[in-house]
């Protein structure tokens, strides 16, 4: 389940949309709901004029398509970064602020149509956000400072899983959610069921090594967090010296856990996160915590076995529960739902949570930034998260996503799976029943395009003017049941993935054990993909990212997996091996040192995104020449521009992924995510790629040509 833009917070777009602010009638009493702009910013098509000239294409072409457009474009104070992708943002947050605002300054409003207006303008009410915010946290609490024993954990952890944070979605390194995280799975070895899930998690930060690397500057970052731990106790009420020592504990407990923890590289391996326990093994390994009193209070059905993803975890769980005292206990919870709930409270919780973890750590959430982004954008990303795959993300489709375009994407994603079909059956290193079974999954892959087929309901959710913490918890606890109830049911392919990326998220997925390929309708705009753009610019912007998802189905762990999603070796023994020597070029040619950060990109982390990013290039470049020849057209005749299509489609493939990162929020990438850097995302690939030696007349030796050439599909 990979997405195609490291960058995976809301990233949405749209083309073209009458602004919706116009005329709007005065504003009710009650909190602002200032700041949407009235029109929406404008987007281009990808723009050859951007190419620096002066750059030789085959020494870096990152330089050669970027330099100018990011010294043109330098980083916004409120993001972590600048990119192509980035005034996609802009945009689409402003179609949903306009719908948004709409729909909460109408007094007639009912419905779905109140209940958007509703959750906007408790988001937006700044006044009474300050005001109520530590009244609004008390019930948690008090529900915290009922435990009177350490049999009572079972029940407060039920209560703040179901309240608080995404207990059902982990993410590459572990669950962000007190202790464990817990949640519906498609079963391995039978991908038409959905079973129970337990996940490590109970850490706050991202990866492993943010707690374990003893080097100066994640021991400097540890000491950072530890400041930003007792800060938020000092919020809430306590004394400086109860704050540190409250830290102190936190930070003992994250550490605890993390030492047990499954590193990031193993958990790409689905084998071994795939561990059957029994509900008495589970309490055989964590005696000392009630999983009976736990499962009835979140409403989780009895099922006959659950997948541990993290064995390990579990003795290091009861350790802790064995020998923290119960006020540590208490004192790990409280910090737990402050630091989740801290997004949705008043000013200085939520300025406090961005100064951290928004500036000094790449998360979650936007980091590496001296500003928050406006209060209106961020309720406009918080909206769309929460109420996304409703009326909101309806209106978003309608403004943005016309029938034509809908036709047209799919059209491309069609030709592009059918050139990976061709190479599988040319391929020289295969065998015939290999084939047949690669073959066969690829038939079987569901292609999803622009939305979901059902919207989806969310009219029992009770959403109030005037607090949003309870309308964050609300939302949480409807999806929260949602996702258990899937537990011991059939599973729905046609459902997506990621419960909050919606259709208006500038990404695109893939499920491997669902075996589909998504791409919501806002990736499917300027520059990616539009219907103005030529062929060559679509087939290099959104055709490279079909590309690399379809073959996620194929990479080093989705290959593992059958075209019914199931854990199956289909492979025989000797292309299995062949296989793995293709994907080891690619492992040793993205493993390398980053100087200016002390640190080396582990290509066994990013081998699933690498090897997409190289083979789903190669199979868009074959989709287009396949175009241009039933066209009679070719690909390397000059247009009136001096560019070539095939120049279009390879500065159009490098456009999609131009920008910088700041210092902290590259640092972080290379340690916590799997993708790789954009300067290696452009550049590896097309040094592979043959097609991209021949349109600028690449020489042996020059840094633009790989040799060896890293190919596997």
């Amino acid at each position: 389940m990979r997405p195609y833009f490291a960058l995976a917070c809301l990233l949405v777009a749209c083309t073209c949309v009458p602004s919706l602010a116009q005329d709007l009638p005065a504003k009710p009493a009650g909190g602002s709901l200032e700041g949407v702009p009235k029109q929406l910013p404008q987007l281009s098509r990808v723009d050859p004029s951007w190419i620096d000239k002066n750059k030789n294409p085959c020494e870096d072409y990152f330089q050669y398509a970027c330099s100018k457009w990011i010294v043109a474009h330098p980083i916004p104070a409120d993001m972590p970064l600048t990119g192509t992708a980035v005034p996609v943002l802009l945009y689409n947050q402003t179609v949903l602020g306009q719908v948004l605002e709409k729909a909460a300054q109408d007094p007639h409003a009912s419905g779905s149509e109140r209940q958007i207006g509703n959750f906007w303008r408790s988001c937006m009410d700044e006044s009474g956000r300050n005001k109520s915010d530590k009244k609004w946290l008390q019930p948690a609490l008090d529900e915290i400072a009922s435990m009177k024993s350490k049999q009572d954990l079972a029940r407060v952890l039920a209560y703040l899983h179901l309240n608080y944070g995404r207990v059902w979605l982990p993410d590459e390194n572990s669950t962000k959610t007190p202790f464990f995280g817990f949640g519906p799975r498609q079963d391995m070895s039978d991908a038409t069921e959905m079973v129970a899930q337990i996940d490590q998690g109970g850490m706050a930060l991202d990866a492993i090594r943010d707690y374990l690397d003893r080097s100066a500057d994640f021991v400097q970052s540890r000491s950072k967090y530890f400041g930003h731990i007792k800060k938020m106790f000092i919020l809430l009420g306590d004394p400086p010296g109860l704050a540190t020592a409250e830290a102190r504990t936190v930070l003992e407990i994250e550490t605890a856990l993390a030492k047990a923890s499954m590193d990031n590289v193993s958990r790409r391996d689905p084998i071994k996160k795939y561990n059957k326990r029994t509900l008495q093994q589970l309490k055989s390994a964590v005696p000392l915590f009630e999983w009976d009193e736990y499962f009835k209070d979140i409403g989780g059905a009895p099922v006959p076995f659950y997948i541990v993803a993290a064995p390990n975890f579990l003795p290091t769980l009861q350790e802790q529960i064995n020998t923290r005292s119960l006020g540590d206990l208490e004192t790990y919870l409280r910090w737990w739902t402050v630091h989740l709930a801290a997004p949705s409270m008043g000013n200085d919780f939520e300025q406090a949570d961005f100064a951290f973890f928004g500036t000094e750590l790449w998360g979650l959430r936007i980091a590496g930034a001296p500003e928050m982004l406006p209060r209106w954008r961020r309720c406009a990303i918080a909206a769309d998260e929460s109420l996304g795959f409703g009326p909101l993300g309806e209106a978003y489709v309608n403004a943005t996503f016309p029938g034509k375009s809908k036709q047209r994407a799919d059209e491309i994603v069609t030709r592009v799976r059918a050139a990976l079909r061709n190479e599988i059956e040319h391929l020289d290193w295969m065998d015939p029943s290999t084939k047949k079974q690669a073959l066969a999954k690829e038939e079987a892959t569901l292609q999803i395009i622009g939305y979901p087929d059902n919207w989806r309901d969310y009219g029992s959710v009770s959403i109030v003017p005037d607090n949003y913490l309870a309308n964050t918890n609300t939302l949480t606890i409807f999806e929260a049941h949602r996702q258990f109830n899937k537990v011991g049911k059939p599973v729905d392919r046609t459902e997506w993935w990621q419960p909050d990326w919606t259709p208006a998220t500038f990404n695109a997925f893939e499920n491997k054990q669902m075996n589909t390929i998504n791409f919501p309708a806002g990736i499917l705009q300027n520059t990616m993909f539009s219907l103005e753009q030529d062929d060559a610019s679509n087939y290099g912007g959104i055709g490279a990212a079909v590309g690399h998802e379809i073959i996620h189905g194929f990479d080093d762990q989705g290959r593992k997996f059958d075209s019914s999603g199931n854990l199956r070796d289909w492979w025989t023994t000797e292309d299995a091996n062949r296989y793995e020597q293709k994907d080891q070029c690619i492992v040793d040619q993205y493993s390398q040192e980053v100087p200016e950060y002390g640190l080396r990109q582990d290509g066994k982390l990013t081998a699933g995104e690498d090897t997409a990013d190289n083979d789903g290039l190669h199979l868009a470049m074959l989709a287009l020449e396949a175009l241009y020849r039933e066209q009679g057209k070719s690909l390397d005749a000059p247009g009136s521009n001096g560019i070539t299509p095939r120049q279009q489609f390879l500065f159009s493939y490098a456009f999609s992924f131009c920008g910088k990162f700041r210092e902290e929020a590259e640092r972080q990438a290379l340690i916590a995510d799997p993708h790789s850097l954009p300067v290696f995302r452009i550049n590896r690939p097309l040094s592979n790629l043959p097609e991209f030696r021949k349109a600028y007349s690449c020489k042996a030796g020059q840094p633009m040509v790989h040799e060896p050439r890293c190919q596997v599909w």
